[in-house]
């Protein structure tokens, strides 16, 4: 099993690996809190010479995967949203997009969690907001997150690595992968269960 786990984490250490990572931490099927940010830090401390590289493929991977929750937006709709989320939190978000607009709205993807933006995204496409005009803020706010963490990173590099090794930050990690499988289950299994049953009209 550790080594199992062993090669799981080393196939994220990569440079393909920060793109997935991100793609799935946009998406709804995948809870990883802060998982892309600490990866390219790490990788950009480990790598400094292409540091820039590591902060463009890992915005690529959170606009290609949040481009993938904008369309199961737009294909299910309004209605098919209650697959996704409670009708609750999706009045809320429908209420903050329609008053905001898309552009004010992704403007937090520079943020980390624990703002919902799997859920503004997802509701951006059930209303059909323009794609263009969301995903040019999203990957912009994206790329400024992720290439301030980069930078820093390569800046301290060294320091980084060393506190990235020390024991605190092992358990911490552990936790933090922990905490991506409990937290991907609790996700997964109420999409499952609203999926067996049809959506709520109006």
């Amino acid at each position: 099993m550790t080594a199992f786990f062993s090669s799981i984490v080393g196939y994220f250490l990569t440079w393909w690996g920060a793109f997935v990572l991100a793609a799935l931490d946009s998406s709804v099927f995948v809870f990883t809190p802060m998982g892309p940010d600490a990866l390219v830090i790490y990788l950009a401390a480990r790598d400094p010479d292409r540091f820039w590289l590591y902060a463009l493929l890992t915005t690529a991977g959170s606009t290609f995967g949040a481009a993938i929750t904008y369309w199961m937006g737009r294909k299910f709709g309004e209605a098919g949203l209650t697959r996704f989320a409670s009708t609750r939190r999706l009045e809320q978000v429908r209420q903050r997009a329609t008053g905001t607009g898309s552009l004010m709205m992704v403007l937090p993807a520079a943020l980390p969690p624990p703002f919902p933006l799997t859920a503004f995204v997802l509701t951006c496409g059930a209303l059909e907001l323009s794609a263009s005009r969301l995903f040019a803020v999203f990957a912009g706010t994206r790329l400024l997150r992720f290439g301030a963490e980069a930078m820093v990173a390569r800046r301290y590099g060294a320091a980084v690595l060393r506190l990235l090794k020390s024991p605190i930050v092992q358990v911490a990690v552990g936790a933090l992968a922990l905490a991506i499988v409990i937290g991907s289950i609790v996700v997964l299994v109420p999409i499952l269960r609203r999926s067996r049953r049809p959506p709520k009209e109006g």
